[in-house]
């Protein structure tokens, strides 16, 4: 029989991230993509659907880390193609760190 919890405090999630700024890394990543995808050859049908989900026009508004997580290998392969170093290693310590 299950028993009703007499605690007082919260379950948190993300309890094993406190005072780590995932929120930060997340938008940092996300600028990355934005100034990828400011240029129109580095677009596709891909990118376009994420910068909907990410906006919320299909289907809920995800936050950034979540849309990250859920979109890792993608985000990475922009990175990898056009040689972003920089933005792999913020990519590499936001999966480490946060996902």
């Amino acid at each position: 029989m299950l028993q009703e919890c007499k605690c007082k405090t919260k379950a948190d999630r993300y309890v094993s991230f406190v005072g780590i700024d995932c929120e930060g890394m997340a938008r940092q990543v996300m600028a990355c993509i934005d100034r990828h995808l400011a240029q129109p050859e580095r677009n596709n049908v891909f990118w376009e659907y994420f910068n909907k989900k990410r906006a919320g026009e299909s289907g809920p508004k995800n936050d950034d880390l979540f849309l990250l997580h859920c979109n890792i290998n993608q985000v990475r392969e922009l990175f990898e193609s056009w040689q972003d170093e920089d933005a792999l290693r913020l990519l590499e310590q936001l999966e480490e760190t946060c996902c």
